[in-house]
């Protein structure tokens, strides 16, 4: 999955109504226009008091950038982002470095936001996990926490992003999707070529095979008809897995990872998907990755 980066820092932009000449506009637009300015201040907050749930609209008009405060406004009404989780840095008194700090929020932002909405094929199209994390200024006066957002880099959406409630057997069968997609973007290797990192591609088979069998053992409790043909093609491509994590050579490797990579394809899952009632609609990125 790619991940943007969004720091807070006491060099915010502070907001400001840009009032229009009445002169090179009629009255009654100005008039519009100066109410929504000033609608735009009141609503503004600090990145420092943001919530899980809030929807809002960056002041510097992208998600990534330095930011003091934000523009919070009702998530029925169009808007670039929804903060979706949030966690402090423990264990730390010299600030991490900017590198550090947003490797932390790399690493844990993504299952905060699955536990906002654990159906990521259900996000409109463009939305990607961004994140505020602290900066050495804002860490000396005491800022630890870190907002994992879900946004858009270019355009809004309305709405709150926030899952319905979901029943034991769709819990189930997402927690372990997510799981076997993780471990395989979270792994994949700097090289492009097996040849040049076997031992690399080794690993990430070992943790796709590790995630197939959790997801396996939860699928069993599963019983619905295209679920358990799933299970039935899951439970081979785990094998090819496992052979690829164990091969002798390229040529080991090649031969098992081909239909090992073929049998997680997302395509396959959509008829257990609709079954589930789950979203159906494979994600653009994923579907032009196995389209070759």
């Amino acid at each position: 999955m790619s991940l943007g980066v969004t720091s807070r820092s006491l060099r915010g932009i502070s907001a400001v109504v840009a009032l229009i000449s009445v002169g090179a506009v009629g009255c009654s637009e100005a008039l519009d226009s100066a109410k929504a300015g000033a609608k735009k201040v009141v609503r503004q907050r600090s990145v420092f008091s943001l919530a899980t749930g809030d929807c809002y609209n960056p002041n510097s008009g992208a998600p990534e950038g330095e930011e003091l405060s934000v523009e919070v406004v009702p998530c029925k009404e169009p808007h670039e982002g929804q903060v979706v989780g949030e966690f402090k840095i423990d264990g730390k008194t010299a600030y991490p470095g900017e590198d550090k700090t947003a490797q932390i929020a790399d690493e844990r932002c993504p299952a905060e936001a699955q536990k906002f909405t654990p159906d990521t094929w259900a996000l409109p199209k463009g939305v990607d996990v961004y994140y505020y994390y602290p900066t050495k200024e804002s860490w000396a006066t005491g800022d630890r926490g870190v907002s994992c957002t879900y946004a858009k880099e270019a355009g809004k959406f309305s709405g709150s992003l926030k899952s319905e409630s979901l029943d034991t057997d769709q819990l189930a069968y997402l927690k372990g999707s997510n799981a076997v997609y993780e471990a395989l973007w979270a792994n994949q290797p700097e090289a492009e070529q097996v040849e040049d990192d076997l031992a690399g591609y080794k690993k990430q088979a070992k943790a796709v095979a590790a995630a197939l069998g959790t997801h396996l053992t939860a699928l069993k409790g599963i019983q619905q008809p295209e679920t358990v043909k799933l299970r039935a093609r899951l439970e081979e491509t785990a094998g090819a897995w496992e052979k690829a994590a164990s091969a002798s050579d390229t040529d080991a490797f090649y031969l098992a990872y081909d239909r090992a990579f073929t049998g997680i394809d997302p395509t396959k899952t959509v008829a257990a998907r609709k079954e589930l009632k789950l979203a159906t609609t494979v994600p653009a990125d994923e579907a032009e990755v196995w389209a070759g």
